[in-house]
């Protein structure tokens, strides 16, 4: 009997578990493995933390260089944003797993060259240009790298280092739009030195955390692309249960305060700082959450956040005093928080091979996108027309839908509706 010779990959996989999985042989600790997990939060303070700020741009539009336009138009400068973010991660994912960190850099230069240029843009298409197109797809080319390196060195307490890192993108959703409320209602600064400045500090940042985010693993050398991920039914459940939930949960961040300042409940300054206190809030829930979420399921912490979402979204205009409108920016923001920490953590644990976790989250993400594009925009007419009350219901309904989905996932995953999964 001849034996076959065995052929080599181009790079080593994973040891095999005995039932054909992929044996988690991950750090889960240690300096370098932390040290990725924060130069990931840099990242994302300055890709998704930034673009969480836009309920400012929003009211400061509809006074200032946008006064002629309404609403939903403006809102679709955040959809865009929203929906670049998480389709540029099809690039960038798969071009981390098959390049590795070196595409963070070029990535990170587009980024900040397009807030500058926002700083300079008075027409509405050179604001769809800069601050939607451009801004939008390099951070979501920044945020894959990141997140799909914290998923290198974590297993087990995955849920917890990418809470740590996408809890970045939550100080970066209080600290802009703090400064830029600052600075907006400056008489010496406007609009144009605002956004330089927080264009500056970006710039800071990104050059110290790229340099942190490294890879763990060898680069794939094959396909940049894995069309038969979508075969996978856990795959594709889990796309379209996140679908739903982008619907619908961006919604209260990009309105709250264009609904505080119709109630009179705020005034305008206030008002702006709402998306700070909502992002505060979103970060202890990213945290605290995401280590719950690896001692009680993923899925599990999805479903019953998606759920507390909803039904928030539904209350959410009867909130009509400040103390009211503050405390419900300060739940849902902690609720929130929970559903976008969960969304990448739940797409790393699909594929068997590490290698290949910036390809699924980046083809995930980027169906995922579809919902943050609609969701606002459809608000936005539904507030223009009807008033916030109906937005509120569209958007609890979506994030409804998205949550009730997650034991359907579960199923597909072939774990118990009732299993720590």
């Amino acid at each position: 009997m001849v034996e076959s010779t065995p052929v080599k990959s181009d790079t080593p996989s994973p040891p095999e578990t005995a039932s054909g999985g992929w044996k988690p042989d991950f750090p889960d600790g240690g300096l370098q493995a932390w040290s990725v997990a924060v130069g990931a939060a840099g990242l994302l303070f300055c890709s998704f933390g930034y673009i969480n700020s836009f309920g400012v741009y929003q009211e400061y539009y509809q006074t200032h260089q946008l006064a002629d336009k309404s609403p939903e138009q403006i809102s679709w400068l955040g959809s865009l944003q929203v929906f670049f973010l998480f389709s540029g991660t099809l690039l960038g994912g798969p071009l981390f797993d098959r390049y590795g960190s070196t595409i963070v850099w070029p990535s990170s230069l587009t980024f900040v060259f397009a807030v500058m240029m926002t700083s300079l843009c008075k027409e509405y298409y050179q604001f769809m240009l800069a601050q939607g197109l451009l801004e939008g797809l390099s951070s979501g080319m920044i945020m894959a790298p990141g997140l799909a390196a914290v998923s290198h060195y974590f297993f087990k307490n995955r849920s917890t280092a990418l809470g740590i890192a996408v809890g970045g993108s939550s100080l970066g959703g209080v600290i802009f739009p703090i400064a830029l409320t600052k600075m907006l209602n400056h008489a010496s600064l406007g609009f144009g030195w605002a956004v330089r400045i927080c264009g500056f500090i970006m710039l800071a940042v990104l050059l110290v955390s790229s340099a942190v985010v490294r890879p763990r693993l060898p680069p794939r050398r094959k396909k940049i692309f894995l069309p038969s991920a979508f075969t996978d039914a856990h795959f594709t459940g889990l796309i379209a249960c996140n679908f739903f939930l982008s619907i619908g949960l961006f919604i209260p961040m990009f309105y709250l305060p264009s609904y505080a300042m119709h109630n009179h409940a705020l005034s305008t300054t206030l008002s702006q700082y709402l998306v700070a206190i909502l992002n505060a809030a979103s970060f202890f829930g990213r945290i605290l959450l995401g280590i719950l979420a690896d001692r009680l399921g993923r899925l599990n912490v999805l479903c019953v956040a998606a759920l507390t979402t909803a039904v928030l979204c539904f209350c959410w205009t009867k909130a009509t005093s400040a103390a009211a409108i503050i405390v419900f920016a300060a739940v849902y923001g902690f609720t929130s928080g929970a559903v976008v920490s969960m969304l990448s953590a739940c797409f790393a644990q699909v594929p068997r091979d590490p290698r290949n976790i910036g390809t699924y989250m980046g083809m995930g993400m980027f169906c995922v996108a579809f919902g943050a594009l609609i969701g606002t925009p459809i608000s936005g007419v539904l507030v223009s027309w009807h008033g916030f009350w109906e937005a509120s219901v569209f958007a609890g309904m979506a994030i409804l839908v998205g949550g009730l989905m997650v034991p359907a996932v579960k199923t597909l995953a072939g774990k118990g509706i009732l299993s720590r999964f």
